[in-house]
């Protein structure tokens, strides 16, 4: 087993409130293979710094611990790295790391079995409703309606646009704009990506009220609970969120709360497919949707087991580039591949220029 980190380039440049301007993307990407010589692939990505870290997690305290180990025995094996890299973890880093391996690990274990991810995980609908997920604040109104027109050339039906400006009138502004151009039906989400205090939001939130919105997405910051009960209570529509919340416990901290309306996991972030399964089952029992953060192609899989999933996004951290066979998205659905496994392959020769 070993990680691989490259720094791959994006096509335009990518900006929202709290991460500034995004040139391209830290991607880490794991391969494991059992004796029989079949591989497994997972991956996870950093945005702008830290992916080195997350490498070197795997590479000098992960590898061997897993080496010699029974391949199917997933969860004992997450609870190995999870203990064995406490200390230095507890989310972040370390759960970045061990998801890259536990995705990467039931990759191998479906090849093995010859079965597509999403039905070993239960197999409710492979066709999943996806939304385009536009990493777009610094476009002006011109680019950003343009975009939207793309997105729907490209056959999403649903669209999520960045808001978290200097002044928040332009927000208001733009997404008036927006709901004009889509019309009243189209579902448009917007995310703030922690910008504002939560009095801040919930004033966003009570003027937003008017424009129809699915969910307003990261209000502010994760770690205020309170804020986002708030927000939810005083501002009067649904919020998203949980790209930034990187463990289970975290994860039942705010659903049990009623900080979200959304439950959002990214799965190469939050502990892998072990991990993503139970926030979706923690989500069902709250009678709450789950939705997700990233990474669709490998996403697909563990929502199409879902029954309470709703739209998946596709995001703007585009790998279609260096993936052999891409999933198309097909009025607005994508379909979770038949293919063993998670059913993606990497042109590793298209990587190499961009090895970190």
């Amino acid at each position: 087993m070993a990680a691989d980190h490259y720094r791959v380039p994006l096509p335009v440049k990518l900006t929202d409130s709290m991460h500034g301007d995004m040139d391209d993307f830290e991607l880490i990407t794991v391969r494991i293979r059992d004796e029989d010589g079949i591989e497994g692939l997972g991956y996870t990505y950093t945005v702008n710094a830290g992916g080195r870290a997350v490498a070197v997690m795997i590479n000098d305290y992960m590898a061997d611990a897993i080496v010699g180990e029974e391949a199917n025995r997933i969860e004992q094996l997450w609870e190995k790295l999870w203990w064995q890299l406490h200390y230095a973890g507890r989310g972040g880093h370390q759960t970045s790391a061990i998801s890259a391996i536990d995705i990467a690990l039931w990759d191998l274990l479906g090849r093995r079995v010859k079965e597509p991810l999403w039905k070993i995980f239960g197999g409710y609908d492979p066709k999943v409703p996806v939304y385009a997920g536009g990493i777009d604040l610094q476009f002006s109104l011109d680019q950003l309606l343009d975009q939207a027109d793309g997105f729907q050339e490209a056959g999403f039906r649903a669209i999520k646009m960045k808001v978290g400006r200097d002044s928040m009138r332009d927000d208001i502004d733009r997404v008036a704009a927006m709901r004009t151009h889509l019309g009243d039906s189209f579902p448009l989400m917007v995310d703030a990506n922690m910008r504002w205090s939560a009095d801040q939001a919930i004033a966003a939130a009570r003027e937003l009220r008017e424009y129809n919105l699915v969910w307003l997405e990261e209000p502010t910051i994760p770690d205020d609970l309170p804020g986002h009960q708030r927000i939810l209570r005083e501002g009067g529509i649904p919020i998203a969120g949980g790209e930034n919340l990187h463990t289970l416990h975290e994860f039942r901290a705010a659903i049990t709360s009623e900080a979200l309306s959304y439950p959002e996991p990214d799965v190469t972030n939050c502990g892998g497919y072990t991990v993503f399964r139970k926030i979706a089952s923690l989500a069902e029992a709250h009678n709450l949707p789950v939705t997700s953060h990233g990474v669709h192609d490998l996403t697909v899989h563990a929502l199409a087991a879902a029954p309470n999933r709703t739209y998946m996004e596709a995001h703007g951290f585009s790998l279609e580039a260096y993936m052999t066979d891409p999933m198309p998205i097909v009025d607005g659905h994508v379909t979770a591949p038949s293919t063993p496994g998670h059913g993606i392959d990497l042109d590793f020769a298209a990587l190499e220029p961009h090895r970190a």
